[in-house]
């Protein structure tokens, strides 16, 4: 009998959920996705996992084995309590994401389903360690850049949640004047430092497309986001000695040479020769990364 498990996925713009298999492959069908946004609150998160839960059973094999549920979140997060404190949803700050998966994937199932929250960035990490870029490392980070910033640690084949399950959570350490990584690098902010420099586009993928066509602003953006991400993953490298690092998410899509651009800041910035042997790539998992890391939270 094959053992699946329910998957979860939420960040700053939407909700996602799937089942996957213990191979790590979605099952056909079974994923949706829901909006979630600035102006979240827990009623709208209550129908929002109401509705991909229910997608994504609807999807289970007869003779399957339903294992449990993994929840993977924009953080922080409190991983033994199964609440979230996302940085870019004040008002779902609290939410019993855990208990809400749960509580749904039992009644439709009419049995209790466990369910594990974890850090979305410490799902990516499982699923490049287990089916992705990073399985021959020995110690990795993988990164999402995109909405926001986020990332989890690999270390010897054991994925390393911290305290509370925030360990990876590069996006708030502090930068340039005070900011945050996030607060530089995201898609949003520097969508937001492009408009300040005179640029006339609204989204990330007005960058990409200005940028190539030869719009300076445009490209200027691109690198400083990439220039801030590879200064700080030299800090990472530095501090947990990392052989490979990941980069998933959206806006690291926004130039063809945006990992290089990355690899290129970090060799530049890194202090000692071990950091500086740090090799960034790219994610190997494309947008299904969070849902099978997600589902690795129970399967692995």
């Amino acid at each position: 009998m094959t053992r699946y498990a329910l998957a979860v996925d939420v960040g700053g713009t939407k909700m996602e959920a799937a089942l996957v298999s213990e191979d790590g492959t979605l099952v056909d069908g079974s994923r949706s996705r829901q909006a979630t946004g600035r102006e979240a609150t827990p009623e709208s998160f209550d129908a929002a996992v109401a509705a991909i839960v229910q997608h994504a059973l609807a999807a289970l094999p007869a003779d399957a084995e339903l294992v449990g549920a993994g929840a993977g979140s924009a953080g922080p997060v409190d991983r033994p309590s199964g609440t979230i404190v996302p940085v870019n949803m004040p008002s779902a700050r609290g939410y019993g994401l855990a208990a809400a998966v749960r509580r749904e994937a039992s009644a439709v199932l009419g049995r209790d389903v466990p369910t594990v929250l974890g850090h979305d960035g410490g799902a990516l990490a499982l699923a490049e360690s287990w089916r992705g870029a990073t399985q021959d490392a020995r110690a990795s980070l993988s990164i999402v850049v995109s909405t926001g910033v986020g990332g989890g640690f690999v270390v010897n084949g054991a994925y390393i949640p911290g305290a509370s399950g925030n360990a990876g959570h590069l996006g708030q350490i502090r930068r340039e004047g005070g900011l945050t990584l996030e607060e530089i690098a995201s898609g949003p902010a520097s969508v937001a430092w492009a408009q300040q420099q005179g640029w006339v586009g609204s989204t990330g993928e007005d960058l990409a497309r200005d940028s190539a066509a030869g719009d300076a602003i445009a490209r200027a953006a691109i690198e400083r986001s990439a220039k801030a991400v590879g200064e700080a993953l030299a800090d990472a490298a530095t501090l947990v000695d990392l052989d490979t690092v990941a980069i998933g998410g959206g806006f690291s899509r926004v130039s063809d040479d945006y990992i290089e651009l990355v690899q290129e800041a970090l060799t530049a910035s890194a202090v000692h020769e071990y950091s500086r042997r740090a090799r960034v790539v790219r994610s190997g998992l494309g947008d299904e990364g969070p849902l099978i890391g997600a589902a690795a939270l129970v399967l692995r």
